[in-house]
């Protein structure tokens, strides 16, 4: 399978990253185990996931994502086989300030935790999970600078910012010659492109920054399950899934999908999955599963080639 760098940083991997905001919480332990392994025999391997996971739900404290990657880890003994990235910086504790962002003392705590959770003696890639404009830049660079000198991080990369800063980043990090983010990882699928082709992707494809975007199928949106009004009431994002993508816009990607997928035999999600791989920015669009069906529905969109005129088709369906 084909391998891609994650930026400057010499890893590589398959062009899929699976995220699992999922375990937990939507996939109990045992189906967690089950994905993990189902993903690793098909020759992928990076694993996103972030210390705040799932702490949106009631009774969770955040780290159970990780946990459950720690377990399968110890378990399966398979840490050689994966690409481990994790994040800092979002909430975790019980609202203290103290327990989230970018700042040097905070990171160096927070990544023993997710160390310890996730067994590991080092993280391959840690992220900032959301830029934090209270902490110098060099405060944070350096604070990961610390931590590849002491083996515990290999490589860092960004998560949710701005093209701003992110290049004022890497300018930060070219002058005091401290570690620089080698990924990005930003919204963007089918649906929502504006943002990240008009600002963040020429920066990206300048600076050699590899592209891990979250959010592939637009909360399920572009698989297809929701076509009628009735069919945002059958799940827990329904609601937000209508609210931003149940519009004429959408239902024209939907018609497009459909007639490519029909060409290749397909699925709407395995068109969704194919069209971000084939864009030349994308290093390895995250995906989220529950089930091992859905999983192997995005395998084949891997698998996928699309052809010059399905590309345009795509894209003027969903031109912003």
């Amino acid at each position: 399978m084909e391998k891609r760098e994650l930026g400057k940083s010499g890893i590589k991997v398959a062009p899929l990253a699976f995220g699992t905001n999922v375990f937990g919480w939507t996939a109990d332990e045992a189906t967690s185990f089950e994905l993990l392994d189902a993903f690793v025999d098909s020759g992928f391997s990076l694993v996103d996931t972030a210390d705040v996971y799932s702490r949106w739900i009631p009774g969770h404290v955040g780290g159970e994502a990780e946990t459950i990657i720690g377990k399968w880890i110890k378990k399966s003994g398979k840490r050689n086989k994966v690409v481990i990235a994790t994040k800092v910086g979002h909430l975790m504790g019980m609202g203290l300030k103290s327990e989230k962002g970018l700042a040097k003392e905070y990171i160096l705590r927070a990544v023993e935790g997710s160390l310890k959770r996730l067994q590991t003696d080092y993280i391959d890639l840690y992220q900032s999970h959301q830029d934090d404009a209270e902490t110098p830049i060099h405060e944070t660079l350096e604070a990961y600078d610390i931590l590849i000198k002491q083996g515990k991080i290999k490589a860092i990369g960004a998560s949710n910012f701005t093209a701003a800063r992110l290049a004022e980043s890497l300018k930060v990090s070219e002058k005091y010659k401290l570690p620089a983010y080698q990924t990005l990882q930003p919204l963007y699928n089918l649906y929502d492109r504006e943002v990240f082709e008009k600002e963040l992707e020429p920066l990206c494809l300048e600076k050699g920054i590899g592209v891990i975007n979250f959010y592939a199928l637009a909360c399920g949106f572009l698989t297809g399950k929701y076509r009628t009004p009735e069919d945002f009431s059958k799940s827990m994002r329904g609601d937000r899934v209508k609210a931003n993508y149940f519009n004429e816009r959408g239902l024209r990607i939907l018609g497009a999908m459909d007639e490519v997928a029909k060409k290749y035999n397909a699925t709407p999600a395995q068109v969704s999955i194919a069209w971000l791989v084939a864009r030349p920015s994308v290093t390895a669009p995250i995906a989220s599963a529950t089930s091992i069906k859905q999983f192997n529905d995005f395998v084949k969109g891997v698998e996928l080639k699309l052809d010059k005129a399905s590309i345009e088709q795509l894209n003027n369906a969903s031109k912003w």
